[in-house]
C-alpha cells in the first residue's frame, strides 16, 4: 500500500484501524477571496494515493461477497479491450458513474472517514489570520466520492469530449472496483501508471473553493471554532520557531510572534 498521512490505532493493543489522508487548506482560496465571507471556500488537491485508499475502503465491504459487487457493477464493461485507450473507455464513463452510485448506495450506512481537512482562515487574500481562524472537516469515503463524481457529471452535461482529471479519477476508482469484483485483488500501481490518458499522475485532481463550498457550507466554515488567541495553547515550548517558513501556513505563524506574547 502507498504511504498515508495518518493511521488511527486502538489504544488497548495498537491495532491499526483506519488510514486518514490529511489536507491542510487555506480559507479563502484564490477563486473565492473576492466573494462575501459566507461564500469563501478551500481549494483541495488530491493525490493518486487517496484514490487507492478510497477504492480499498469500498471493496473491503465486499471482501467475502465479490459476486454481489460484480452484480452491482454489471457486465457492460467486459467488452472493453484496451483500458488505456481513452476513446474506447470514453463511451463507458456515464455507465461507470451509475455503477459507482449503485455500489455506494448499497453500503451507504457503512461510510467511514477518509480525508481529514483542517482549515485556516485569513482576512480575505491577506496573510493575516482571521480572529476565528482554525477548524477541521472530515470527509467520509462516500462523500468524498461525490466531490469528484459531481464535477465530472457537470463536465459531461456541459458537453465535455476529453478525459479530464476528475473523469480519469472515476476511471481509476471504477477499474479498481471492477478488478476486485473479478479477481479479488487490485493492482493499483498498474492502473494509475497505465491509465494516464496523456495527463500527469502527480495528482488525481484538484477542485477550487467554489466547488468545495457547497459540500462544506456550515456555520463553522464562516466562523471557525478555534480563535487566533488559542494558537499559543496549541503550539507549545517555542515550537513556532521550528516551523518551515517556505510553507504558507507555517510562515504566517512564524512571522506572527505577537500570537505568543
Amino acid at each position: 500500500m502507498p504511504r498515508v498521512d495518518l493511521v488511527t490505532q486502538l489504544r488497548s493493543n495498537g491495532q491499526c484501524l483506519r488510514p486518514i489522508e490529511v489536507k491542510l487548506t487555506a480559507l479563502p482560496d484564490n477563486s473565492t477571496c473576492l466573494l462575501n465571507e459566507e461564500y469563501y471556500g478551500c481549494e483541495i488537491v488530491i493525490r493518486p494515493h487517496t484514490i487507492v485508499y478510497l477504492a480499498c475502503s469500498i471493496v473491503a465491504n465486499f471482501k467475502y461477497n465479490q459476486k454481489q459487487l460484480e452484480k452491482l457493477i454489471g457486465n457492460s464493461f467486459d467488452n472493453i479491450q484496451d483500458w488505456s485507450d481513452g476513446a474506447e473507455v470514453w463511451t463507458h464513463i456515464t455507465p461507470m458513474i451509475a455503477a459507482i452510485d449503485r455500489v455506494v448506495l448499497s453500503i451507504l450506512e457503512k461510510q467511514a472517514p477518509l480525508v481529514m481537512q483542517p482549515i485556516w482562515k485569513t482576512n480575505g487574500k491577506s496573510p493575516k489570520l482571521a480572529e476565528d481562524c482554525l477548524d477541521i472537516f472530515v470527509w467520509s469515503n462516500f462523500a468524498f466520492t461525490q466531490l469528484f463524481v459531481d464535477v465530472a457529471r457537470g463536465e459531461l452535461s456541459a458537453g465535455a469530449t476529453r478525459i479530464t482529471r476528475q473523469v480519469r479519477t472515476i476511471i481509476w476508482l471504477f477499474k479498481m472496483m471492477f478488478d476486485f469484483s473479478k479477481d479479488g485483488q487490485i493492482n493499483h500501481h498498474k492502473i494509475i501508471d497505465q491509465l494516464s490518458y496523456n495527463t500527469k499522475n502527480d495528482k488525481a485532481f484538484a477542485v477550487s473553493g467554489r466547488i468545495t463550498h457547497r459540500f462544506m457550507t456550515c456555520p463553522e466554515l464562516t466562523k471557525p471554532r478555534i480563535q487566533k488567541k488559542d494558537i499559543q495553547k496549541i503550539i507549545l515550548g517555542g515550537g513556532q520557531n521550528l516551523l518551515s517558513p517556505e510553507r504558507r501556513f507555517d510562515a504566517i505563524i512564524f512571522n506572527s510572534p505577537e500570537l505568543f506574547n
